[in-house]
């Protein structure tokens, strides 16, 4: 199989293109920083793979806002847009998305079926899904990947984790009390895969056991044999990320419903297995 990764010099995009690699697949490299060349490199491809998108750990400006969304909803339909003009057309189309589709909620759970939230992050995701679903009017089989926080030692949350708490310097976000919806790199790779193999539709890439914060700090400490006993007051965060803190200091329980029912055996459900790992 031939499949192009957009996006491929990231965090998910370097270790699912190694692991395409890794099971005999040819991987096509593209950027969408040149949306031209990007599309053209899909042509032939059986699959294309969108990963790209602007961080969102960062401070919410109405700057940083307007690149998140353009980063996602406006490339995402410049790329369609170019693929249809395409002889050779990929036959399946899998897009990058996240559990912020569905809003931040210290109370609900979610799952696949559950209706898209209304704050910012949300209505960027539900956009971001909307644009990559025209893919499907060109004849593509289209999925959605709603991914967690992703856990692994080279990139991603856990990655800028590590040397605070490797310092003793760890401790709760805010009251503790939110959700964490947590997934290991190579389960986030898995899903991917099953995306590409022949699944369509929206799959959460989290984990089935999702943890209140301060059962993923005690964890990620004990892991680390190291205290973890300096909270990260909520106000703090708020004055870094101004509104983007909602996503530390709120959080959502997310469960892989349609992931879990489509055959899919997680390598890491559990926290502490995870982080051990």
């Amino acid at each position: 199989m031939r499949v192009t990764v957009v996006g491929a010099s990231g965090f998910i995009g370097r270790h699912l293109s190694a692991a395409l690699r890794g099971r005999g697949d040819e991987v096509v490299e593209a950027s969408l920083r040149n949306v031209n060349a990007a599309g053209q490199a899909c042509e032939g491809s059986d699959a294309i793979v969108q990963l790209a998108g602007a961080p969102v750990t960062t401070r919410w400006t109405a700057r940083a806002k307007d690149e998140i969304r353009r980063s996602r909803v406006d490339a995402t339909r410049a790329l369609v847009d170019r693929l249809a003009q395409l002889r050779a057309r990929p036959k399946v189309y899998v897009s990058a998305s996240a559990v912020g589709y569905y809003g931040a909620s210290e109370t609900a759970t979610f799952a696949e079926s559950s209706p898209p939230g209304s704050d910012f992050l949300a209505e960027v995701c539900a956009d971001w899904e909307r644009e990559a679903s025209r893919a499907g009017e060109l004849g593509m089989r289209v999925a959605y990947i709603r991914t967690g926080i992703v856990l692994g030692l080279d990139g991603g949350a856990l990655a800028r984790l590590l040397p605070i708490f490797k310092l003793g310097f760890g401790g709760v976000i805010g009251s503790g009390r939110q959700w964490n919806s947590w997934i290991h790199i190579d389960d986030v790779v898995g899903i991917y895969l099953l995306a590409i193999d022949g699944a369509d539709g929206a799959l959460n890439a989290t984990a089935p056991e999702p943890v209140r914060n301060v059962d993923f700090t005690c964890a990620l400490a004990s892991a680390l044999h190291r205290p973890a006993f300096l909270p990260i007051p909520a106000f703090a965060l708020r004055a870094i990320f101004g509104e983007g803190a909602s996503i530390l200091t709120t959080g959502q329980r997310v469960l892989p419903e349609r992931t879990l029912s489509l055959g899919y055996t997680f390598q890491y459900p559990q926290i502490t297995a995870a982080l051990s790992s």
